[in-house]
């Protein structure tokens, strides 16, 4: 057999055969079964044989531990050479673009639900069947996260894995950006997520999924696809967001809900519900684009760690920006990804590194019918087909409040009420994902 063209087939014995499908590998022993390659994790040569091992997706996580399963066959002397270049080409057909054995840094906030059991029983076994390389460390306060990827080494990891909800990479990405190599670390330094949120929207674009065993092999198959980060100045902080920006409506599902964390994704529903109910009222509006004249000698010693085209929030407006008087806006909403929640597709136009946000507004004098045509339809993907709901796509913008107070959130993190400026870093930011080239959709 020609090493360089290895065959598809690998034939155990009489009875047995193993075929390299274009998608799966194919075994008949003797009635035919199928195993995708996207769930097989190893595969190797040893002195009991041949070994491949692969996550059962079809039964999911179960309460006890990742649904891992292996098959083993004995091979002769006379079949070794040929069985392990039959296994190399099975790991090239079940990894593609993906980084074998990945090095991966696990960051699990313990003050997340039940994340360290999830990460013990679902993500490490997982991690340990594809013979990734894991340093799992414990956050023990709220910004840990950040200061650990601050000081990480870029050449020890292929990525960081978050075990928490959308908080941990938040942190992470910031901490990336405080560096003084801020863009070579958030270049290459790969974020990724195990699910164990509330919200968990990353791990719902990256790996369509908030199983933990899933994301977990997500993680393990994942592909390096750059991502849209973005730079958000407010007074004289610089912090960056990969998720989204709300102000209004949003901004108080997410923010004035965090006692209701027990509901889970419901809660976010609920919060849609609540919040319309009284900023229908007309009790809400801001005002977007609308600022005040500063002195652009304000921002020489802005204590930026990327590079900003746009100056900051304390510079004068760029001539060219489109100035948009908003009295009655009762929601303002960003979206850098097209899930924000579990079954909640809110900006089904977002693309991973497009250069731009994708921005949803909502007037206070949408009325009850309009509303609840929205929850309706919001979660679906299908806010072009809203006509109180005006969506468009900006690669920065300002935002100042027209009211004295309120809620800003980004990223589910708190922020003062007061103006902010944005804009977006095409590509900057890395993560491992499913396609490597788009989000995932569900449903």
């Amino acid at each position: 057999m020609d090493p360089l063209h290895p065959s598809k087939t690998f034939r155990v014995d009489d009875s047995i055969s193993l075929t390299l499908n274009k998608t799966s590998l194919k075994i008949t022993v003797p009635g035919p079964r199928n195993i995708d390659f996207y769930s097989i994790l190893n595969a190797y040569i040893s002195a009991d044989g041949l070994t491949i091992t692969y996550l059962d997706e079809e039964s999911g996580t179960s309460d006890s531990t990742a649904p891992i399963n292996a098959l083993q066959y004995p091979i002769s002397a006379e079949q070794k050479e040929q069985a392990t270049a039959w296994t190399e080409n099975l790991l090239t057909h079940a990894y593609g673009q993906a980084q074998r054995s990945k090095r991966l840094k696990v960051l699990v906030n313990p003050f997340c639900g039940s994340a360290l059991e999830k990460v013990r029983k679902f993500a490490a076994p997982i991690f340990g069947a594809a013979h990734c390389e894991i340093d799992v460390e414990e956050t023990r306060y709220r910004g840990h996260a950040g200061e650990i990827a601050e000081k990480i080494a870029l050449d020890s990891y292929d990525a960081i894995v978050c075990c928490s909800g959308d908080g941990l990479p938040y942190e992470v990405f910031n901490g990336l950006a405080r560096r003084s190599d801020a863009v070579e670390a958030l270049s290459n330094m790969a974020v990724a997520m195990i699910p164990c949120g509330s919200g968990n929207a990353m791990a719902w674009n990256l790996y369509g999924t908030d199983d933990p065993s899933l994301a977990a092999l997500g993680i393990v198959k994942g592909v390096e696809m750059p991502l849209d980060l973005v730079s958000i100045t407010q007074g004289t902080q610089h912090t960056v967001s990969f998720l989204s920006q709300a102000l209004g409506v949003l901004a108080d599902c997410d923010l004035k809900t965090e006692h209701l964390r027990w509901m889970g994704d419901t809660r976010f529903i609920y919060g849609v519900f609540a919040t319309i109910a009284k900023n229908t009222k007309g009790q809400e509006g801001e005002e977007k684009g609308k600022t005040e004249k500063k002195d652009p000698t304000k921002s020489q010693n802005f204590p930026t760690s990327l590079p900003l085209q746009y100056g900051t929030v304390l510079d004068d407006i760029p001539e060219d920006w489109e100035i948009m008087p908003r009295e009655r806006l009762a929601s303002f909403y960003t979206g850098n990804m097209k899930i924000v929640a579990k079954d909640t597709n809110f900006f089904p136009d977002a693309l991973p590194n497009d250069g731009f946000l994708d921005i949803m507004m909502i007037d206070d004098t949408i009325g009850w019918a309009a509303s609840l045509e929205a929850i309706i339809k919001l979660p679906q993907g299908k806010c072009n087909a809203l006509r109180d709901v005006e969506m468009r796509k900006v690669s920065a913008y300002r935002l100042t409040p027209w009211k004295p107070d309120g809620d800003i959130s980004v990223d589910g993190e708190r922020y003062p009420f007061e103006a902010f400026q944005v804009e977006v870093h095409q590509g900057l930011g890395r993560v491992l994902s499913k396609s490597g080239d788009e989000y995932q959709v569900v449903g």
